[in-house]
């Protein structure tokens, strides 16, 4: 059981009204600014504290931009949070090219390991920076949320015998709310999902001819070879019955199974994890034009009730 404690450049340039407003200048200045979690020049992070006497939940943002782009300014929607007693962190990571250089295979692990390594730095900071370490719940949009979702349902990377304190702490969290996740990094599924899609190969390495439908079918020709990556990297294989509760929002509305428009950010993934979900009993809310049993109108709704709830 897990223990609790350019082509791809425009992916960042659509709207992520639910989390934030893209062009809008930060609203705060963050309490700690480029705090180092390891000695890339990409592992920062910025921590904006709530006042509080008690300890407070803290939301994690992990910016998107197809692991290729993208920075933790992008984010600006701290002042709900704050006001409502709610710390939060927004991360930089190696992106893949970072992650290439430095001879990760996959390349996507230098983004996931990065997520997983600025979580178990922020609750090293609990005492310090007056916040719950079990109340953590993750966001972002794209990239960012896959990465939201890989840790929510990776077991627990905390090692109790390292040397290291930051190591000792856990990975786990409260809760996960993203926006336009893509939930499954398999080729394979992807396709039944979304039978055009072509997103995906650039995590593992693959670049085929230099473009997207090359790259994507050297992907498929070499899924069996992959799989024990797609196994460790892919959300959906990832998820079992004792993961935390789960938000989903798109903009656009599934048809699963046919091609899409957007075919990295289609509704079609969400149907997807949400169905396993279901059948795993992890509780998942999935929002789109449309969709039924709506509780929480964005992200940052469904964060802000989740997180104070004990």
């Amino acid at each position: 059981m897990k223990s609790v404690t350019t082509a791809f450049a425009s992916l960042l340039l659509v709207s992520l009204a639910p989390l934030h407003a893209a062009d809008a200048p930060p609203a705060h200045k963050p309490t700690f600014a480029d705090v180092s979690y390891g000695p890339h020049a990409r592992q920062r992070l910025d921590f904006y504290q709530a006042k509080a006497d008690k300890p407070t939940p803290v939301v994690f943002f992990i910016h998107g931009g197809g692991w290729l782009n993208g920075d933790k300014g992008g984010f600006n929607n701290e002042v709900p949070y704050l006001k409502a007693g709610i710390s939060v962190v927004a991360i930089n990571y190696r992106l893949l090219p970072n992650a290439e250089a430095d001879g990760l295979v996959p390349p996507v692990q230098g983004p996931l390991r990065d997520a997983a390594r600025a979580l178990q730095f922020v609750r090293s900071k609990a005492a310090e920076w007056n916040i719950d370490k079990e109340r953590i719940g993750a966001t972002g949009s794209s990239a960012g949320s896959c990465s939201s979702l890989w840790l929510a349902f990776h077991p627990d990377m905390a090692d109790a015998k390292s040397a290291d304190p930051v190591a000792r702490e856990s990975t786990r969290l409260w809760c996960v709310a993203v926006v336009r996740a893509q939930t499954s990094l398999d080729p394979q599924q992807m396709r039944a999902w979304i039978p055009n899609n072509n997103y995906g190969a650039h995590a593992f390495g693959f670049k085929g001819a230099g473009n997207n439908e090359s790259a994507y079918a050297e992907f498929l020709a070499k899924r069996e070879a992959i799989l024990p990556w797609i196994a460790e990297c892919s959300p959906y294989a990832l998820l079992t019955a004792d993961d935390p509760p789960v938000y989903l929002y798109y903009n656009t509305p599934p048809d699963m199974g046919k091609p899409q428009s957007s075919t990295a950010h289609s509704a079609n993934f969400g149907v997807g994890l949400q169905e396993q979900c279901r059948k795993l009993g992890v509780e998942c809310e999935l929002v789109y034009p449309g969709a039924p049993e709506v509780q929480h109108a964005d992200a940052a709704a469904y964060l802000m009730e989740r997180l104070k709830l004990k």
